[in-house]
């Protein structure tokens, strides 16, 4: 093996610091590395700050997100193997030397190689629904917050599809057009921690525009894409339909302050019923592992309703948009 260039793509967090001052300070790789920071900042006005002790070189991102910051990244990259980190992830100390072994026993047919995650959660109570959504990454296959390539496998496949532009799906999806390609993935022993970072009571209902980048799965692999991407069920049809029943309940409600007839009264109560269950049901779902405190609770009550009807709009909206779209070609 040549060498292994390193692709962390950024938005400029803080924690940038730690993750290029903890590959400076650990043990080194036995082979050449290089460094390569894609700054994805939009429109940024300063220059990228990088600690001193690493030789560091600093791409310019188009700011569309991490899979087209990676591309940038692994088309500048000089080295057969890529491996790609988060910019909010801490390499263990001998994270380098460690990969430096995961890719030298990796044989010709393996196309990538994942490291191993570690999620840090509170020991004196149980965690947040932040918490634990965080924490799931660690179960995750094939997640880029540390995956090694082939170059070779990414030339191959086109790279990452940059229609994903959320840190959502897009490693996964990368995954499979690589398998499918005819490469083998395997786990790795190196290690990195991803820290549960700090985000306001309705950071679940923001991350619900992730169901437009579902759709485009949808249209890409058919009814079966959670199974060829290996990614575990959601709750869709759910929030559909407590969304259908919650837009009946308002329209009959309305239908009935205008007409007062009774059956239309009794139809209006029975959907907001079904909504409110339906509501009921998801908040109880999510509250019963957490830590119980007023706030956690208040907060999965007021995200439970919003989430279904959020999750809906942006299915139909990523639907629309991505009728007829194809999977990603290789690049020549």
């Amino acid at each position: 093996m040549s060498g292994i260039s390193v692709v962390v793509p950024t938005l400029g967090r803080p924690s940038l610091t730690a993750l290029l001052t903890a590959l400076a300070a650990g043990e080194p790789a036995p082979g050449p590395v290089e460094f390569l920071v894609v700054d994805d900042r939009p429109a940024a006005a300063e220059e990228l700050p990088v600690p001193a002790g690493i030789d560091v070189k600093v791409l310019t991102g188009r700011a569309a997100g991490p899979a087209a910051a990676r591309n940038v990244g692994w088309q500048a990259a000089t080295h057969e193997w890529v491996a790609f980190l988060d910019d909010d992830v801490l390499p263990d100390p001998d994270w380098l030397s460690t990969l430096h072994d995961d890719l030298t026993g990796a044989g010709p047919e393996v196309g990538g190689v994942q490291g191993n995650l570690r999620v840090p959660l509170p020991g004196d109570r149980r965690p947040t629904d932040w918490e634990r959504v965080t924490a799931a990454l660690a179960d995750g296959a094939w997640i880029t917050a540390d995956m090694a390539y082939r170059r070779s496998a990414l030339a191959a496949t086109g790279g990452f599809d940059e229609r994903l532009p959320r840190a959502f799906r897009e490693d996964a999806e990368l995954a499979y057009r690589v398998r499918r390609a005819g490469f083998a993935l395997v786990k790795g022993a190196r290690t990195v921690t991803h820290p549960v970072r700090p985000e306001d009571r309705w950071i679940s209902v923001r991350t619900q525009r992730g169901n437009a980048d579902d759709a485009l799965l949808r249209h890409l692999y058919g009814r079966d894409w959670r199974e060829r991407l290996e990614i575990p069920p959601g709750r869709r049809r759910r929030h559909v339909t407590v969304t259908a029943a919650g837009a009946l309940a308002v329209a009959l409600a309305v239908t009935a302050a205008l007409t007062r007839r009774r059956p239309v009264v009794t139809a209006a109560a029975a959907a907001a019923a079904f909504w409110a269950a339906g509501t009921a049901e998801f908040a109880a779902a999510r509250i019963k592992p957490g830590p119980g405190d007023a706030r956690e609770v208040t907060t999965m009550v007021l995200t439970s309703a919003a989430i279904p009807p959020v999750a809906t709009v942006h299915w139909l909206r990523g639907w629309a948009r991505w009728r007829g779209a194809v999977p990603v070609e290789p690049r020549r």
